[in-house]
């Protein structure tokens, strides 16, 4: 019997070599590249016992994936007592048959040499197996989920980084909800002659919605880290994700998953509809009459309310200070629809607006962490801890990357500043109040305006001269990034010596080489790694530079944070602090200083 199968499998594989070079890869393909192996440490006991369970385990996982219904996930329990045994096998649904059944044998080949092991997983690209000596069935997120970063940078670095946050973005919110827990995505990159990103995820059929949810929500987490990479994964015990820049599933293998992002359909909108338009009564009985029990905070353009809508859903709505002639009611509603197509993870979302009441309103999506400035620095003030400001630093610049490169046209917020960094749930970043958003023409490099922002994060050639262009946001980003390292705000004036803004600060101690003294005393000195810590203020001081020319873009930025291996960064000193040295008598060059030269320390894991 052994002997008839590994015959039947050498024939398999002769044949798919034959389709491999003469047709498509993809049609036969078991995808048998592996990803994780493990044995458990206790082996069973009454080794024949366990042995007959095991086979006989196996054999049922086979035949289930082998009937005729043609399934991608069995499972299987043999032995009531004594060394029982629990299995489970799934192949990625875009498989054929026969290429589930060559990927689940080269499985259970592997996991055999875990030998008298009671629990043992093996996952590969194009399925997994999996036994244990006790029920684990409905296991989604559990410790040792991964990700596992390829070893290839992406071929269009810019376009395609934000592709796949949008895309891995859409798959956890569809997944769940679609029968089965697959889905396989293909989006075409921006800009980037029909490149394009393919993506799955895949939960255990045996778990809730919900834990799927979860499990998969875990696993965008893990796979942040690699996105400057063309291919990874993500794995842990109830889910699968993975992107590629190379196709791993035929075109026929995608999923419609637009029925299942319901974003705006809670609301009775879709993606392409542009923002609902709400009653003014119904945002009115929402916040209960705008009252201050629901107020959440005000700003320049207004102040904010929390809603809820009558079908239960929470919302933030804006009251906005502006006036109500019949011009500035038009160029509301053409910018309130731009904005509302504005769709990305690190970009709070537009829902509505209401433009026929005593009050223009709009209405958001509610962040349930309030904004950053009150984290950093109210009373909440040390609770962040270093993960989660890194993924705030990361994903702020991908929203801005987003705004300013992959949108179809470019949207310079003007306004970037920690009150309007708003927090979800999970702490992650979104940016908010597009009072004074800007779109640039693409034919232009700048555009001269009156100034309009908050000085302390504002750039100098906008403050003085107007000249407004997406590297405005860079440098705001720069000063919040260095407010998130320190803690402290743009204008703390209990900075020593007492006269000293935040990025003098950070400029004097880096011409010190202190950069250290800058992390807030809050932080662990055991929860970073300080050559991360000195990347990134170095980073924080290139958006920051005085000439437009020598900002990076936010992509670049992006790729920066990410980076493996060492970054040169040779930060110039701004023109504030000369002028403000020259006031001192302060006669040091501004020129010759040594260079940030640190090694990335942030965990890769070997994709091959």
């Amino acid at each position: 019997m052994q002997l008839q199968r590994r015959i039947g499998l050498f024939l398999i594989s002769k044949l798919c070599m034959f389709v491999i070079l003469w047709l498509d890869p993809i049609l036969c393909d078991p995808q048998t590249n592996l990803l994780i192996k493990g044995c458990s440490q206790y082996n069973a006991t009454e080794l024949p016992v366990f042995y007959a369970n095991l086979n006989a385990t196996l054999t049922e996982l086979r035949n289930q994936l082998a009937g005729p219904n043609k399934t991608f996930f069995s499972t299987s329990q043999q032995g009531q007592s004594s060394n029982p045994v629990y299995g489970m096998a799934q192949c990625r649904n875009y498989l054929s048959t026969t290429d589930c059944l060559v990927c689940f044998d080269s499985a259970v080949a592997l996991i055999r040499t875990c030998s008298a092991a009671n629990g043992a997983r093996v996952i590969f690209d194009g399925c997994f197996l999996r036994y244990e000596s006790s029920s684990f069935f409905d296991q989604t997120t559990e410790p040792g989920n991964t990700a596992i970063c390829g070893n290839k940078t992406a071929t269009s670095t810019n376009g395609f980084q934000t592709t796949v946050n949008t895309l891995l973005n859409d798959l956890v919110t569809a997944t769940p909800k679609i029968n089965g827990y697959f889905a396989a995505v293909k989006s075409a990159v921006a800009a980037s002659g029909g490149a394009a990103v393919y993506g799955v995820a895949q939960c255990a059929q045996t778990v809730s919605e919900s834990g799927c949810a979860d499990c998969l929500s875990v696993a965008y987490k893990n796979i942040e880290i690699c996105v400057q990479e063309s291919d990874s994964r993500a794995v842990d015990a109830g889910c699968f994700m993975r992107y590629s820049q190379t196709a791993f599933f035929a075109d026929n293998q995608i999923t419609n998953i637009a029925q299942y992002l319901n974003t705006g359909d809670i609301l009775g909108a879709t993606e392409l509809r542009g923002p609902v338009n709400f009653s003014y009564r119904d945002l009115k009985i929402a916040t209960k009459n705008f009252s201050e029990e629901n107020k959440l905070g005000q700003g320049g353009f207004g102040d904010v309310y929390k809603g809820v809508l009558r079908n239960g859903t929470i919302v933030a709505v804006k009251k906005l200070i502006i006036g109500k002639s019949s011009r500035a009611k038009t160029d509301f509603e053409s910018e309130v629809r731009l904005i509302s197509n504005v769709h990305h993870r690190n970009v709070v979302r537009l829902l509505g607006c209401c433009s026929k009441g005593p009050e223009l309103l709009l209405v958001y999506e509610y962040m349930a962490n309030s904004s950053l400035d009150k984290i950093l620095f109210g009373e909440k003030h040390g609770t962040l801890d270093w993960k989660q400001r890194f993924d705030i630093i990361v994903g702020l610049a991908r929203g801005l990357a987003y705004l300013h490169e992959e949108f179809h046209v470019c949207i310079i917020h003007r306004d970037i500043k920690s009150s309007n960094i708003l927090l979800d749930d999970y702490f992650q970043p979104r940016i908010a109040d597009f009072g004074l958003a800007r779109l640039l023409p693409g034919d232009q490099s700048h555009l001269n305006t009156r100034f309009a922002g908050t000085l302390g994060y504002t750039s100098p050639e906008y403050a003085i001269l107007g000249q407004l262009s997406e590297k405005v946001d860079t440098y705001s980003y720069g000063v919040v990034v260095l407010e998130i390292i320190s803690g402290r705000k743009s204008n703390d004036l209990k900075l020593e010596p007492v006269t000293q803004y935040l990025l003098e600060w950070a400029w004097k101690l880096y011409e010190e080489d202190e950069l250290m003294n800058m992390v807030d005393k809050s932080l662990s000195s055991n929860a970073y790694d300080v050559n991360e810590i000195k990347k990134i203020i170095g980073i924080a001081l290139l958006c920051t530079q005085s000439s437009v020319a020598e900002r990076p873009t936010m992509s670049e930025v992006v790729v920066m944070l990410l980076s493996k291996g060492q970054l040169e960064l040779t930060p110039t000193r701004p023109i504030f602090i000369d002028a403000t040295n020259k006031i001192r008598g302060d006669t040091s060059s501004s020129t010759g200083l040594p260079p940030i030269n640190v090694t990335d320390s942030i965990t890769q894991v070997s994709g091959r």
